[in-house]
């Protein structure tokens, strides 16, 4: 099972740091394999949340998050995204960013970290407005009662989640801009793209995650009355579960914005950046599979609680990174700490109730002495 699950991402490894080492020798062998990890580290906790939504869609719309979705990350995140950052940075086109990408590296970080605030404006609403969902939810299980059931009351309030995520993203602005305006205002025109890309990111989880519910709620209704035929609700399943495949890969962009920006600290050259990051994003599809097809989440309840609570993590991390930088490491440590910590939870509650269930199990007389 392990090894037809990551036999495709063993397969891109071994590729690709063989043209990584055909590229620019051991070195770049050694700056894939870093990039790699750092990918790996960065995003487990996306795994887990994407394990959360992959095991509810057919085994069709699984195969197509591991094919089409593989190339959307690969491709698109981890190769095309910086290159349309700088092309809208720098007012070029993509032709003329990729050859700035090639020749001149030093020229084309610096326009990928002039864009971050934007970038993590955009990245870090949609992340903070999923954990915000998640912990105002009530339910059935709770990994943190003490936290979680005053949260589960306070999410009774409607729009609750909309109205803290735009405050975090107004106090955000305001204090980027007094900053800015302190310092010479070198990036005071900034703080309105931050409010606008916060804005952005907001809109974009509302809209393909309104849309995701609105057409599984329909599901789920025609299912319970019948009164469809079978044709429209297959239909309707693959509308639903479309729209569930593009909320995964919005989410996934939005994990993958500090794995991108980290990997600059690492090199600035976009081939091995690309190698690399698609390498690790191989791990973290295949890992995600992998958690749905053992049903890993079923029986470690809590580790779904922690990836959120690393997610909302992960989003203040992103917002402070506009004004502050942060060590990748801390934020890679912070994921990994948090659903260590709910995976062991999880394996004590298991304990507990198998212990519990054994207690319970009547003697029998007939066999005792």
């Amino acid at each position: 099972m392990l090894l037809k699950t990551f036999r495709w991402s063993f397969a891109v490894t071994a590729l690709g740091l063989a043209l990584g080492v055909w590229y620019g020798g051991w070195t770049a062998f050694g700056v894939i394999a870093i990039l790699a990890v750092l990918e790996i580290s960065l995003s487990f906790d996306n795994a887990v949340v994407n394990a959360g939504i992959l095991k509810r869609m057919s085994a069709f719309w699984q195969k197509i998050f591991l094919t089409v979705g593989v190339l959307i990350a690969v491709f698109g995140m981890r190769l095309a995204f910086p290159v349309v950052i700088v092309a809208v940075t720098a007012k070029k086109n993509p032709i003329d960013a990729v050859d700035l990408a090639l020749t001149d590296k030093d020229r084309y970080q610096q326009l990928v970290t002039d864009a971050h605030p934007s970038i993590a404006a955009f990245g870090g609403m949609f992340l903070l407005m999923i954990f915000l969902d998640f912990i105002f939810e009530d339910r059935d299980i709770k990994w943190l009662g003490w936290l979680e059931r005053p949260l589960a009351k306070l999410g009774k309030v409607d729009m609750l989640s909309v109205c803290i995520a735009l405050i975090v993203l107004l106090v955000t602005s305001f204090t980027f801009a007094a900053h800015a305006h302190q310092h010479g205002g070198a990036h005071a025109d900034k703080a309105q793209t931050v409010l606008v890309s916060g804005i952005a990111g907001l809109i974009t989880y509302m809209i393909v995650g309104g849309l995701s519910g609105f057409f599984e709620n329909r599901l789920e209704a025609e299912e319970e009355r019948e009164r469809e035929s079978d044709r429209s609700a297959v239909v309707l399943a693959g509308q639903a579960a479309f729209f569930m495949f593009l909320y995964l890969e919005v989410l996934d962009a939005s994990f993958s914005f500090d794995g991108v920006i980290g990997a600059f600290a690492i090199t600035n050259d976009i081939v091995l950046m690309a190698l690399g990051l698609g390498i690790g994003a191989m791990y973290v599809r295949s890992l995600t599979v992998y958690l749905v097809r053992q049903g890993t989440l079923d029986d470690y309840v809590y580790l779904e609680h922690g990836a959120h609570y690393a997610i909302g993590a992960l989003a203040v991390i992103l917002m402070v990174t506009i004004q502050y930088q942060i060590n990748e490491v801390i934020t890679g440590l912070v994921g990994v700490v948090l659903i260590g910590w709910s995976f062991w939870s999880s394996v004590r509650r298991n304990r507990a109730a198998a212990e519990a269930e054994g207690a319970a199990e009547p003697v029998d007389t007939a066999k005792v002495p």
